[in-house]
């Protein structure tokens, strides 16, 4: 079975969702990606803007002049900064991408044990990334904590400083009386 890591190299944020390509999927399911493409078309209403969409020309381009992709064959510490654009993608088909929803429906559409065990191995991969980024999201609520108390302590201490000057102002104040030359009666 593939490495969650392996999955989770072929996740993409793309309109604020977490996603993965057909292309992606449909290696993962061992299947064509026009084979996988004919069974959503066959189940579209399974799959409904939420759990997939197909990206624009821009946004296709885009990610694949950016991404780091490894391929499968490849010792997994080895990447291409730049992915192949498949010619099939190169303008009439743009890629379609799933959400988490969209990959658990084609558990309904897939059957083959192939594509049972990858999805199991797909949905611990993006359960993986959410507790990756909560613990994310925990570790910026701390460090908040922190800066706060940090804060609050540099009151305490700026506090602190000025009763001391006060103090010593005081105690300059009453020596000065003390010392001072006295006037008047004298015994």
């Amino acid at each position: 079975m593939i490495a969650i890591q392996s999955i989770q190299n072929r996740i993409y944020e793309i309109r604020g969702e977490r996603v993965m390509l057909d292309m992606d999927l449909a290696a993962l399911y061992e299947v064509e990606t026009r084979v996988l493409n004919q069974s959503i078309k066959r189940n579209i209403k399974r799959f409904p803007e939420d759990f997939m969409f197909q990206l624009s020309a821009t946004e296709w381009q885009n990610m694949s002049s950016r991404n780091v992709t490894t391929y499968p064959g490849n010792n997994p510490s080895s990447q291409f900064v730049m992915m192949d654009l498949p010619k099939n993608r190169a303008g009439k088909y743009l890629p379609y991408a799933f959400t988490e929803q969209g990959v658990a429906m084609l558990s309904g559409i897939l059957n083959s044990d192939t594509a049972i065990n990858m999805n199991i191995a797909i949905m611990r991969a993006f359960v993986a990334i959410r507790k990756l980024t909560l613990n994310q999201m925990d570790l910026k609520e701390q460090l908040q904590e922190i800066k706060e108390r940090l804060g609050e302590h540099d009151v305490q201490l700026n506090q602190i400083y000025d009763a001391m000057e006060n103090l010593m102002d005081e105690k300059i104040a009453q020596k000065k009386w003390d010392d001072r030359e006295r006037i008047g009666f004298k015994k």
